[in-house]
């Protein structure tokens, strides 16, 4: 796939997010890949707008987008890289986490904002991988984490 540098286009519309990820509204919380290095990093967009559930509670009078949230978006991105590296769009596999490491919010995210995550491998082992990821608004960090996470067949049932 491309870089963001435009030398070819990436076409990686929400039809091939749909294809790799199996979250769904509410949950699906990536909109755009605007790069993708297989096996080594991506960078996605989620545009984040005032009509997300979560803001109705999340604060009513002042909405901020739950930290949890960019984590979870994060993972997503994550997962996203995961099954185009291992071919695994398609098959049905889950990318679930295991492990949430040093997670820092720096500042909030609001209504209108596009939030840019850029997530890489720290290190991938037959099944279990490691991710660093970083998200932002405008060039200014709101979030940082690392988390663990695993390639896993959906429950039976």
């Amino acid at each position: 796939m491309s870089n963001e540098t435009g030398d070819t286009p990436l076409d990686y519309d929400i039809h091939k997010i749909l294809k790799a990820l199996p979250h769904r509204y509410p949950l699906l919380l990536v909109d755009r890949v605007k790069s993708l290095e297989l096996g080594e990093r991506i960078h996605a967009v989620k545009a984040v707008s005032f009509n997300e559930e979560f803001f109705q509670g999340h604060f009513p009078g002042a909405p901020i987008m739950p930290g949890v949230l960019q984590i979870e978006a994060m993972a997503q991105a994550a997962a996203i890289l995961g099954i185009e590296t291992l071919e695994l769009a398609g098959t049905g596999k889950l990318v679930l986490f295991m492990g949430i490491d040093n997670a820092k919010f720096r500042a909030p995210v609001t209504p209108g904002c596009l939030l840019d995550m850029e997530v890489e491998f720290l290190q991938k082992r037959s099944r279990v991988y490691k991710f660093k990821g970083k998200a932002s608004v405008e060039g200014k960090t709101t979030c940082e984490v690392e988390f663990t996470a695993m390639i896993a067949d959906p429950p039976k049932g």
